[in-house]
């Protein structure tokens, strides 16, 4: 399995990739396909990795900017994270979450903030923290990673991409 950046001409098969993954996730609503479309469209989609084994994409993950009120800025949203369902639990989704990390902190990235399971995402370091908000989902499923000392303190806004 190789990671690289995705190519324009593959968005149809991860936007499939993408629908594929989150079919029966219960906290799904859907939209993760378009919404990564949308970021594509916008120019918002600041890092598109997919994993690969020759010609077949395994898997898929974004990250695009975030703004955290009263901070300068460097912080990326990771979402959504995509594994083709007959490859989940083998460690795809688990390589390419490291390769973004890792690209993101050699751009100068702040950090990241990602919704979603807290015993998935803790193990890469992501954790909840009482002064950085999201508002919606209950706070221990809204977490972050600092590349720096500190995790900053505010509402954390995605990239209007989400909204529709």
């Amino acid at each position: 399995m190789e990671i690289r950046p995705e190519n324009r001409r593959e968005s149809d098969q991860i936007s499939a990739l993408i629908t594929a993954a989150f079919e029966t996730a219960p906290h799904s609503d859907g939209t993760e396909a378009a919404i990564v479309q949308r970021l594509r469209e916008a120019g918002g989609l600041s890092l598109s990795l997919v994993a690969h084994d020759g010609a077949e994409i395994l898997g898929h993950i974004a990250f695009s900017p975030v703004t955290i009120t009263a901070e300068p800025g460097g912080w990326y949203g990771l979402a959504p994270l995509s594994v083709r369902p007959d490859m989940q639990g083998q460690g795809v989704g688990s390589a390419l979450l490291r390769e973004g990390l890792s690209l993101l902190r050699s751009r100068g990235a702040a950090g990241v903030v990602v919704l979603g399971d807290p015993g998935y995402y803790g193990r890469f370091g992501f954790a909840s923290h009482e002064g950085l908000t999201f508002t919606g989902p209950p706070p221990e499923y809204f977490q972050a990673l600092s590349f720096g000392d500190s995790v900053p303190s505010g509402e954390v806004a995605y990239h209007p991409a989400f909204l529709g």
